[in-house]
Order: structure tokens, then C-alpha cells, then sequence
């Protein structure tokens, strides 16, 4: 087998660890196999991949929450370098977990992955010194569609693991509040 599939809180976003082989030489794992995907993680359904994405953030930088309202974005994300505490919010207006989030810890050494589903915000928080992220799309980015919502919206209440203020981007300090963001229906 190469992964094994682990649930959430919210039933479509899963976490994913790869079998990892290694010895004195160092390691091998797939990252990422699209049959296995397929039947592991989203239900016997294929899912196509357009876009590769990485990103290094130095500590306590948290990037998110972000969701694109058109031309949304499955999301299938990893550490390859440092530790984040990652976070999908489901935004999607007829869920029933609208409005609710789930988090996990990932890093270059524990190899788990999370699948965040189109109709989530996204967003992570570095807790090493350093961390480089890398991400799978189904869908292009597109700035016109990006959207953001709060990182610390009172409604959703994430438990970011942080003591100290977040370095947050223009466009993270001025994100909306979910009771007034565009949301999915």
C-alpha cells in the first residue's frame, strides 16, 4: 500500500501518509499516486492536477485563509522543509460543517499530507524557524477570484498555536469575516 488515508472532523478533507522506505542510505515514498488518490481519498474519482506550487515562510508567517470564489481550487498540500499547523475551513453555504474548521501539524518529517478539497479556505502557520510548503492545484490561480477570509474570525475560532502576533501579508490583515465574505453555495 502506499498511503494510508486518516479522517477528519470534516469528511472530505483527509490526512495522507505516505509509506516511507528507508535504511542507512536515506528514503523513498510516493507523494503523491494518482490511482491511489483516486481510491483512497476521494472516492473512486480522479483528480486532475494543473498546478504545482512552493512557498517558504520563515516563523510564526501565516498565510491564509484563502479560497479562490470562481475557478476553485482542490488543494493537496505538503512540508518539505520545517513544521506548519495547516488549516481548511469549509465555506461551503449548504454543508453541514459550514463554517467549521479541522487543523494538523505537517512537516518534512512526519510526511503527512492534508487534501483540502474546492469550496475550503486554506491557510498555514510556520511554527519552525523556516518552512518551505508545497501544494498541488486543480484549478489555476486566478488573482480576480482570490479571496480572503480572517485568519482569527471570531465565528470560526481556529486554535492557531501561536503566543505572539502572526506576520501576515497586506491582503491576510484585511481579510473579511465569514458572515460578510462571498462564500460557496
Amino acid at each position: 500500500m502506499t498511503m494510508r488515508v486518516i479522517s477528519t472532523a470534516i469528511p472530505d478533507v483527509k490526512l495522507i501518509e505516505p509509506a516511507c522506505f528507508g535504511d542507512e542510505r536515506g528514503f523513498f515514498f510516493e507523494s503523491y499516486n494518482e490511482r491511489a488518490f483516486a481510491a483512497l481519498v476521494n472516492g473512486g474519482q480522479s483528480v486532475r492536477f494543473v498546478q504545482d506550487n512552493h512557498s517558504r515562510s520563515a516563523r510564526n508567517v501565516l498565510r491564509g485563509l484563502h479560497y479562490q470564489i470562481s475557478q476553485a481550487q482542490g488543494k493537496l498540500v505538503r512540508v518539505v522543509a520545517g513544521e506548519v499547523f495547516d488549516v481548511a475551513v469549509d465555506i461551503r453555504r449548504s454543508s453541514p460543517t459550514f463554517g467549521q474548521w479541522v487543523g494538523a501539524l505537517l512537516s518534512a518529517e512526519n510526511r503527512v499530507q492534508m487534501w483540502v478539497p474546492a469550496g475550503f479556505a486554506h491557510g498555514f502557520l510556520t511554527l519552525s524557524e523556516s518552512a518551505e510548503f508545497l501544494y498541488k492545484t486543480t484549478d489555476y490561480w486566478a488573482r480576480e477570484y482570490e479571496r480572503c477570509i480572517a485568519w482569527d474570525d471570531p465565528s470560526i475560532a481556529v486554535e492557531w498555536p501561536i503566543e505572539v502576533a502572526p506576520v501576515l501579508s497586506e491582503k491576510d490583515r484585511h481579510g473579511s469575516l465569514l458572515l460578510d465574505a462571498e462564500v460557496y453555495p
